[in-house]
């Protein structure tokens, strides 16, 4: 049985107010690795009022779990917008679950997606610029020439705002954190769809050091790597 059965066996198996003990108990924290598998399958199971209750607590771990499983219910503009919310959140595990929950609202309807990584991708705070190119830039999303060219417009718009900073906010924790973000969502959006991606990738203007910062990181993954 792998862990993620494991997990769904047991909380299948327990009240849902028993469920909050448990995540403690597994979640992997304190440590280097939060465990993925048993948010994913909270994220399947939890009902609506417990997913609010874990965001509510405060607890990194739970909230994380909270926040992945929004993504169920991310049709819902409310919902939406408390993801948007949380994208800013200064824990990354949360930030990172944002993208999470937006992938797996991906996964459920293809379509909705796009329009809400753009739309995210233009918004002034950094952190969500982050979480839109962080969502949209996941291989198993990237199916079609039409998704592939929304992972690079959201990266170009991402990459753009980045450059049109004054060099005295560049050392913000939040731009810094979109620069890293960008130093790899690149290379999976052009990989996705090499030609019109390597286009746009090859027209980043590497004058400013940022940007060439972002250029030399995805340069060394391999998946763009092999393109060249």
């Amino acid at each position: 049985m792998t862990r993620s059965a494991e997990h769904r066996a047991a909380l299948t198996a327990l009240d849902p107010a028993a469920w909050p003990a448990y995540l403690d108990e597994h979640s992997g924290l304190p440590g280097p690795r939060g465990n993925i598998e048993l948010a994913l399958v909270v994220a399947d199971l939890a009902p609506p009022d417990l997913v609010d209750e874990l965001i509510a607590s405060g607890d990194e771990y739970r909230t994380f779990c909270g926040v992945v499983a929004l993504g169920s219910r991310a049709a819902d503009p409310a919902v939406l917008t408390r993801l948007h919310e949380h994208a800013s959140d200064g824990r990354w595990r949360v930030r990172e679950a944002v993208a999470m929950a937006l992938q797996r609202y991906g996964d459920r309807d293809p379509a909705a997606l796009p329009p809400v990584v753009l739309r995210w991708a233009d918004d002034p705070d950094p952190l969500v610029q982050r979480a839109a190119a962080a969502a949209i830039c996941e291989p198993r999303l990237l199916t079609s020439p039409e998704t592939a060219a929304v992972a690079v417009e959201v990266c170009r718009r991402a990459t753009a705002a980045l450059a049109a900073l004054p060099a005295d906010q560049r050392r913000r924790s939040d731009v810094r954190t979109l620069r890293q973000g960008l130093g790899y969502c690149w290379s999976v959006a052009v990989a996705a769809d090499p030609d019109p991606g390597l286009a746009a990738f090859d027209a980043l203007d590497t004058h400013d050091p940022d940007v060439a910062w972002i250029v030399r990181e995805n340069l060394t993954k391999k998946r763009l790597a092999r393109l060249r």
